[in-house]
Protein backbone atom coordinates (compact mmCIF):
# COMPACT_ATOMS: atom_id res chain seq x y z
CA UNK A 1 0.00 0.00 0.00
CA UNK A 2 1.04 3.59 -0.57
CA UNK A 3 0.04 7.13 0.39
CA UNK A 4 0.62 10.58 -1.07
CA UNK A 5 2.71 13.03 0.94
CA UNK A 6 5.22 15.86 0.87
CA UNK A 7 8.93 15.15 0.54
CA UNK A 8 11.07 17.33 2.82
CA UNK A 9 14.69 18.42 2.26
CA UNK A 10 15.77 16.34 5.27
CA UNK A 11 14.41 13.21 3.57
CA UNK A 12 11.28 12.77 5.69
CA UNK A 13 7.73 12.63 4.36
CA UNK A 14 4.89 14.81 5.62
CA UNK A 15 1.15 14.20 5.40
CA UNK A 16 0.29 17.86 6.02
CA UNK A 17 1.99 21.03 4.76
CA UNK A 18 1.88 23.55 7.60
CA UNK A 19 3.87 26.67 8.40
CA UNK A 20 4.52 26.56 12.15
CA UNK A 21 4.50 29.80 14.13
CA UNK A 22 6.45 28.57 17.14
CA UNK A 23 6.24 30.40 20.49
CA UNK A 24 9.52 30.01 22.39
CA UNK A 25 7.72 30.67 25.68
CA UNK A 26 4.40 31.55 27.28
CA UNK A 27 5.20 35.24 26.77
CA UNK A 28 5.24 34.81 22.98
CA UNK A 29 2.12 32.63 22.71
CA UNK A 30 -0.43 35.42 22.25
CA UNK A 31 1.75 36.97 19.56
CA UNK A 32 2.03 33.69 17.63
CA UNK A 33 -1.74 33.27 17.86
CA UNK A 34 -2.25 36.66 16.23
CA UNK A 35 0.27 35.80 13.51
CA UNK A 36 -1.21 32.39 12.71
CA UNK A 37 -4.70 33.86 12.42
CA UNK A 38 -3.50 36.06 9.56
CA UNK A 39 -1.83 33.39 7.41
CA UNK A 40 -3.58 30.56 5.56
CA UNK A 41 -1.82 27.30 6.26
CA UNK A 42 -0.16 28.55 9.46
CA UNK A 43 -0.58 26.81 12.81
CA UNK A 44 0.55 27.55 16.35
CA UNK A 45 -0.08 26.45 19.93
CA UNK A 46 -0.23 27.95 23.40
CA UNK A 47 3.15 27.24 24.99
CA UNK A 48 2.69 27.51 28.76
CA UNK A 49 6.38 26.93 29.38
CA UNK A 50 9.76 28.06 28.05
CA UNK A 51 10.77 30.15 31.06
CA UNK A 52 11.34 29.81 34.82
CA UNK A 53 12.16 26.12 34.48
CA UNK A 54 14.93 24.04 35.98
CA UNK A 55 17.36 22.60 33.44
CA UNK A 56 15.87 19.10 33.17
CA UNK A 57 12.35 20.53 32.90
CA UNK A 58 13.41 23.07 30.28
CA UNK A 59 14.96 20.28 28.20
CA UNK A 60 11.55 18.65 27.81
CA UNK A 61 10.18 21.93 26.45
CA UNK A 62 13.15 22.38 24.13
CA UNK A 63 12.76 18.86 22.76
CA UNK A 64 9.08 19.42 21.98
CA UNK A 65 9.71 22.77 20.29
CA UNK A 66 12.56 21.39 18.18
CA UNK A 67 10.59 18.25 17.41
CA UNK A 68 7.55 20.21 16.27
CA UNK A 69 9.66 22.26 13.86
CA UNK A 70 11.31 19.07 12.58
CA UNK A 71 8.05 17.12 12.22
CA UNK A 72 7.61 16.32 8.52
CA UNK A 73 4.07 17.74 8.54
CA UNK A 74 5.70 21.18 8.86
CA UNK A 75 7.10 22.91 5.76
CA UNK A 76 8.94 25.61 7.70
CA UNK A 77 8.96 27.46 11.03
CA UNK A 78 8.85 31.05 12.23
CA UNK A 79 10.14 31.14 15.82
CA UNK A 80 8.84 34.01 17.95
CA UNK A 81 10.37 34.76 21.36
CA UNK A 82 9.96 37.58 23.85
CA UNK A 83 13.71 37.92 24.30
CA UNK A 84 14.35 37.39 28.00
CA UNK A 85 12.99 33.87 28.54
CA UNK A 86 15.12 30.89 29.51
CA UNK A 87 14.52 29.30 26.10
CA UNK A 88 16.59 31.93 24.34
CA UNK A 89 16.24 32.26 20.58
CA UNK A 90 19.76 31.00 19.84
CA UNK A 91 19.13 27.87 21.92
CA UNK A 92 15.82 27.14 20.18
CA UNK A 93 17.25 27.73 16.71
CA UNK A 94 20.25 25.51 17.43
CA UNK A 95 18.00 22.70 18.71
CA UNK A 96 15.85 22.91 15.56
CA UNK A 97 18.84 22.97 13.22
CA UNK A 98 20.23 19.86 14.90
CA UNK A 99 17.07 18.01 13.82
CA UNK A 100 16.21 19.46 10.41
CA UNK A 101 17.34 21.74 7.56
CA UNK A 102 13.88 23.05 6.64
CA UNK A 103 13.11 26.81 6.25
CA UNK A 104 13.49 28.72 9.51
CA UNK A 105 12.97 32.39 10.46
CA UNK A 106 13.10 34.16 13.81
CA UNK A 107 11.54 37.22 15.46
CA UNK A 108 12.39 38.58 18.93
CA UNK A 109 9.61 40.83 20.25
CA UNK A 110 11.77 42.96 22.54
CA UNK A 111 14.37 43.56 19.83
CA UNK A 112 12.03 44.56 16.98
CA UNK A 113 10.10 47.05 19.08
CA UNK A 114 7.03 45.34 20.51
CA UNK A 115 4.12 43.12 19.59
CA UNK A 116 2.73 44.99 16.57
CA UNK A 117 6.10 45.17 14.83
CA UNK A 118 6.83 41.56 15.67
CA UNK A 119 3.47 40.50 14.22
CA UNK A 120 4.12 42.46 11.02
CA UNK A 121 7.53 40.84 10.49
CA UNK A 122 6.39 37.34 11.42
CA UNK A 123 3.32 37.54 9.17
CA UNK A 124 5.50 38.50 6.20
CA UNK A 125 7.87 35.61 6.90
CA UNK A 126 4.97 33.19 7.28
CA UNK A 127 3.22 34.31 4.10
CA UNK A 128 6.42 33.84 2.13
CA UNK A 129 6.77 30.31 3.51
CA UNK A 130 3.10 29.52 2.87
CA UNK A 131 3.48 30.60 -0.76
CA UNK A 132 6.53 28.36 -1.14
CA UNK A 133 4.74 25.45 0.56
CA UNK A 134 1.78 25.79 -1.82
CA UNK A 135 4.06 25.04 -4.77
CA UNK A 136 4.91 21.56 -3.48
CA UNK A 137 3.33 18.62 -5.29
CA UNK A 138 2.43 15.42 -3.45
CA UNK A 139 4.33 12.26 -4.33
CA UNK A 140 3.56 8.58 -3.79
CA UNK A 141 5.36 6.86 -0.92
CA UNK A 142 5.28 3.39 0.66
CA UNK A 143 3.56 2.97 4.04
CA UNK A 144 7.00 2.26 5.49
CA UNK A 145 7.56 6.04 5.59
CA UNK A 146 4.82 6.44 8.18
CA UNK A 147 5.42 6.83 11.90
CA UNK A 148 2.09 6.35 13.72
CA UNK A 149 1.68 7.25 17.37
CA UNK A 150 -0.86 5.35 19.48
CA UNK A 151 -2.73 6.78 22.46
CA UNK A 152 -5.72 5.98 24.67
CA UNK A 153 -7.71 8.33 26.88
CA UNK A 154 -11.04 8.33 28.66
CA UNK A 155 -10.72 4.56 28.70
CA UNK A 156 -13.41 2.08 29.73
CA UNK A 157 -13.49 -1.74 29.49
CA UNK A 158 -14.37 -1.55 25.77
CA UNK A 159 -10.99 0.10 25.16
CA UNK A 160 -9.11 -3.02 26.23
CA UNK A 161 -11.66 -5.39 24.69
CA UNK A 162 -12.06 -3.78 21.26
CA UNK A 163 -10.54 -0.40 20.38
CA UNK A 164 -7.00 -1.08 21.60
CA UNK A 165 -6.79 -4.57 20.02
CA UNK A 166 -7.92 -3.01 16.72
CA UNK A 167 -5.14 -0.42 17.06
CA UNK A 168 -2.79 -3.31 17.82
CA UNK A 169 -3.84 -4.97 14.56
CA UNK A 170 -3.12 -1.68 12.76
CA UNK A 171 0.27 -1.54 14.50
CA UNK A 172 1.19 -5.07 13.43
CA UNK A 173 0.17 -4.37 9.83
CA UNK A 174 2.21 -1.18 9.73
CA UNK A 175 5.25 -2.93 11.19
CA UNK A 176 4.85 -5.75 8.67
CA UNK A 177 4.87 -3.15 5.88
CA UNK A 178 8.12 -1.68 7.21
CA UNK A 179 6.66 1.29 9.08
CA UNK A 180 6.91 2.50 12.68
CA UNK A 181 4.37 2.32 15.51
CA UNK A 182 4.88 4.13 18.82
CA UNK A 183 3.41 2.73 22.04
CA UNK A 184 3.20 5.48 24.69
CA UNK A 185 1.96 6.21 28.24
CA UNK A 186 4.45 4.73 30.70
CA UNK A 187 2.07 5.08 33.65
CA UNK A 188 -0.26 2.70 31.86
CA UNK A 189 2.37 -0.01 31.57
CA UNK A 190 2.38 -0.38 35.36
CA UNK A 191 1.22 -3.87 36.26
CA UNK A 192 1.81 -5.07 32.69
CA UNK A 193 5.42 -3.99 32.23
CA UNK A 194 6.66 -7.57 32.60
CA UNK A 195 4.52 -8.61 29.62
CA UNK A 196 5.96 -5.84 27.45
CA UNK A 197 9.49 -6.58 28.64
CA UNK A 198 9.17 -10.20 27.46
CA UNK A 199 8.58 -8.86 23.95
CA UNK A 200 11.78 -6.81 23.93
CA UNK A 201 14.04 -7.46 20.95
CA UNK A 202 17.20 -7.22 23.07
CA UNK A 203 18.17 -7.45 26.75
CA UNK A 204 18.90 -3.71 26.69
CA UNK A 205 15.35 -2.91 25.55
CA UNK A 206 13.97 -5.32 28.16
CA UNK A 207 15.82 -3.49 30.93
CA UNK A 208 14.82 -0.06 29.60
CA UNK A 209 11.12 -0.94 29.70
CA UNK A 210 11.37 -1.88 33.36
CA UNK A 211 13.56 1.15 34.07
CA UNK A 212 11.15 3.78 32.72
CA UNK A 213 8.31 2.30 34.78
CA UNK A 214 10.40 2.31 37.98
CA UNK A 215 11.63 5.83 37.21
CA UNK A 216 8.10 7.10 36.80
CA UNK A 217 6.87 5.65 40.07
CA UNK A 218 9.97 6.96 41.87
CA UNK A 219 9.53 10.49 40.48
CA UNK A 220 6.06 10.72 41.98
CA UNK A 221 7.08 9.21 45.32
CA UNK A 222 9.82 11.82 45.65
CA UNK A 223 7.08 14.43 46.08
CA UNK A 224 4.98 12.22 48.33
CA UNK A 225 2.52 11.04 45.71
CA UNK A 226 1.40 7.60 44.53
CA UNK A 227 0.48 7.04 40.88
CA UNK A 228 -2.56 4.93 41.78
CA UNK A 229 -4.14 7.87 43.61
CA UNK A 230 -4.70 9.64 40.29
CA UNK A 231 -4.90 6.73 37.87
CA UNK A 232 -7.42 5.33 36.97
CA UNK A 233 -9.17 8.69 36.61
CA UNK A 234 -12.74 9.30 37.86
CA UNK A 235 -13.98 8.85 34.29
CA UNK A 236 -12.14 5.54 33.95
CA UNK A 237 -13.76 4.31 37.17
CA UNK A 238 -17.20 5.50 36.10
CA UNK A 239 -16.72 3.55 32.89
CA UNK A 240 -15.96 0.34 34.79
CA UNK A 241 -12.16 0.19 35.19
CA UNK A 242 -11.31 -0.61 38.81
CA UNK A 243 -7.48 -0.71 38.96
CA UNK A 244 -4.43 0.66 37.19
CA UNK A 245 -3.41 -2.91 36.35
CA UNK A 246 -6.70 -3.43 34.50
CA UNK A 247 -6.13 -0.22 32.60
CA UNK A 248 -2.54 -1.21 31.75
CA UNK A 249 -3.51 -4.64 30.46
CA UNK A 250 -5.87 -2.91 28.05
CA UNK A 251 -3.43 -0.13 27.15
CA UNK A 252 -0.62 -2.38 25.94
CA UNK A 253 -2.91 -4.04 23.36
CA UNK A 254 -2.23 -0.94 21.20
CA UNK A 255 1.22 -2.39 20.53
CA UNK A 256 -0.18 -5.54 18.91
CA UNK A 257 2.12 -8.55 19.01
CA UNK A 258 5.29 -7.23 17.37
CA UNK A 259 8.62 -7.26 19.21
CA UNK A 260 9.61 -4.00 20.92
CA UNK A 261 12.66 -2.72 19.08
CA UNK A 262 13.60 0.41 21.07
CA UNK A 263 12.63 2.73 23.93
CA UNK A 264 12.79 6.50 23.35
CA UNK A 265 12.81 9.23 25.95
CA UNK A 266 10.12 11.91 25.87
CA UNK A 267 9.93 13.83 22.56
CA UNK A 268 13.19 12.42 21.17
CA UNK A 269 13.47 11.81 17.43
CA UNK A 270 12.15 8.38 16.40
CA UNK A 271 13.88 6.70 13.49
CA UNK A 272 11.64 5.76 10.58
CA UNK A 273 11.22 2.10 9.57
CA UNK A 274 11.92 1.01 13.16
CA UNK A 275 9.01 -1.37 13.80
CA UNK A 276 7.26 -1.18 17.18
CA UNK A 277 8.92 1.21 19.63
CA UNK A 278 8.02 2.70 22.99
CA UNK A 279 8.16 6.36 23.99
CA UNK A 280 8.36 7.27 27.68
CA UNK A 281 5.38 9.64 28.05
CA UNK A 282 2.83 10.49 30.75
CA UNK A 283 -0.69 9.10 30.63
CA UNK A 284 -1.94 12.67 30.18
CA UNK A 285 -3.26 12.65 26.62
CA UNK A 286 -2.26 16.06 25.19
CA UNK A 287 1.28 15.87 26.59
CA UNK A 288 1.72 12.28 25.37
CA UNK A 289 0.46 13.08 21.86
CA UNK A 290 2.73 16.14 21.83
CA UNK A 291 5.76 13.97 22.56
CA UNK A 292 5.00 11.56 19.71
CA UNK A 293 4.45 14.48 17.33
CA UNK A 294 7.79 15.91 18.44
CA UNK A 295 9.32 12.47 17.85
CA UNK A 296 8.25 12.61 14.20
CA UNK A 297 4.87 10.84 14.12
CA UNK A 298 2.85 12.09 11.14
CA UNK A 299 -0.43 10.55 12.39
CA UNK A 300 -1.74 9.56 15.84
CA UNK A 301 -4.45 6.94 16.45
CA UNK A 302 -6.32 7.51 19.71
CA UNK A 303 -8.82 5.19 21.41
CA UNK A 304 -11.43 6.44 23.88
CA UNK A 305 -14.18 4.42 25.49
CA UNK A 306 -15.74 7.41 27.21
CA UNK A 307 -15.09 9.82 24.32
CA UNK A 308 -12.39 12.45 23.82
CA UNK A 309 -12.05 15.57 21.64
CA UNK A 310 -8.23 15.63 21.68
CA UNK A 311 -6.46 16.97 18.57
CA UNK A 312 -3.03 18.41 17.87
CA UNK A 313 -1.70 21.50 16.06
CA UNK A 314 0.48 19.65 13.52
CA UNK A 315 -0.59 15.99 13.55
CA UNK A 316 -4.00 14.56 12.56
CA UNK A 317 -5.50 12.50 15.40
CA UNK A 318 -7.70 9.57 14.36
CA UNK A 319 -10.23 8.75 17.09
CA UNK A 320 -11.59 5.22 17.67
CA UNK A 321 -13.96 3.83 20.31
CA UNK A 322 -15.09 0.33 21.27
CA UNK A 323 -18.22 1.68 22.97
CA UNK A 324 -21.22 1.88 20.63
CA UNK A 325 -23.03 4.27 23.00
CA UNK A 326 -20.06 6.64 22.96
CA UNK A 327 -19.93 6.51 19.16
CA UNK A 328 -23.64 7.36 18.98
CA UNK A 329 -23.30 10.24 21.44
CA UNK A 330 -19.97 11.65 20.16
CA UNK A 331 -19.97 10.85 16.46
CA UNK A 332 -18.70 14.38 15.77
CA UNK A 333 -15.50 13.45 17.68
CA UNK A 334 -14.99 9.77 16.79
CA UNK A 335 -13.70 8.58 13.41
CA UNK A 336 -14.21 4.80 13.74
CA UNK A 337 -16.54 2.54 15.72
CA UNK A 338 -14.79 -0.66 16.86
CA UNK A 339 -17.76 -2.00 18.87
CA UNK A 340 -18.71 -4.56 16.16
CA UNK A 341 -15.76 -6.61 17.47
CA UNK A 342 -17.48 -7.01 20.85
CA UNK A 343 -20.82 -8.03 19.32
CA UNK A 344 -19.30 -10.50 16.86
CA UNK A 345 -20.37 -8.47 13.84
CA UNK A 346 -16.84 -8.00 12.51
CA UNK A 347 -13.51 -9.69 13.11
CA UNK A 348 -10.35 -8.12 14.47
CA UNK A 349 -8.76 -8.52 11.05
CA UNK A 350 -11.67 -6.74 9.33
CA UNK A 351 -11.65 -3.78 11.72
CA UNK A 352 -7.87 -3.61 11.69
CA UNK A 353 -8.00 -3.42 7.91
CA UNK A 354 -10.61 -0.64 8.08
CA UNK A 355 -8.46 1.35 10.50
CA UNK A 356 -5.35 0.83 8.38
CA UNK A 357 -7.19 2.11 5.30
CA UNK A 358 -8.51 5.09 7.29
CA UNK A 359 -4.98 5.96 8.43
CA UNK A 360 -3.81 5.70 4.81
CA UNK A 361 -6.59 8.05 3.69
CA UNK A 362 -5.75 10.52 6.47
CA UNK A 363 -2.11 10.38 5.36
CA UNK A 364 -3.32 11.26 1.86
CA UNK A 365 -5.19 14.31 3.18
CA UNK A 366 -8.55 13.21 4.56
CA UNK A 367 -9.52 15.33 7.56
CA UNK A 368 -10.07 13.70 10.93
CA UNK A 369 -13.00 14.78 13.10
CA UNK A 370 -10.61 16.67 15.39
CA UNK A 371 -9.12 18.54 12.41
CA UNK A 372 -12.55 19.45 11.07
CA UNK A 373 -13.41 20.94 14.48
CA UNK A 374 -10.13 22.85 14.61
CA UNK A 375 -8.99 21.16 17.84
CA UNK A 376 -5.31 21.86 18.54
CA UNK A 377 -4.98 21.58 22.32
CA UNK A 378 -1.66 20.29 23.64
CA UNK A 379 0.57 20.21 26.70
CA UNK A 380 4.21 19.50 27.49
CA UNK A 381 5.29 17.10 30.25
CA UNK A 382 6.99 18.40 33.37
CA UNK A 383 9.72 16.87 35.48
CA UNK A 384 7.09 16.31 38.15
CA UNK A 385 4.94 14.42 35.69
CA UNK A 386 1.24 14.18 35.14
CA UNK A 387 -0.26 10.86 36.20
Amino acid sequence: MTFYGYERPDGRVGVRNYVLILPASVCASDTTRIVAQQVNGAVTFNNQQGCSQVESDQQLTMDVMAGYAANPNVYGTVVVSLGCENCQMDLVVKAIQERTNKPLKQVIIQEVGGTLKAVDIAVRYAKEMAAEAALLQKKEFPMSELIVGTECGGSDPTSGLAANPVIGELSDRLVKDGGTSILSETTEFIGAEHILAKRAATPEVHDRILEIVRRYEKALRLVGEEVREGNPSPGNKAGGITTLEEKSLGCIHKGGHSPVMAVYDYAKQVEAKSGLVIMDTPGNDPSSVAAMAAGGAQVVVFSSGRGSPTGNPIVPVVKITGNKLTFAKMEDNIDLDASPLIYGEKTLEELGGELYELVRQVACGRQTKAEALGFTEMAIARVCNYV
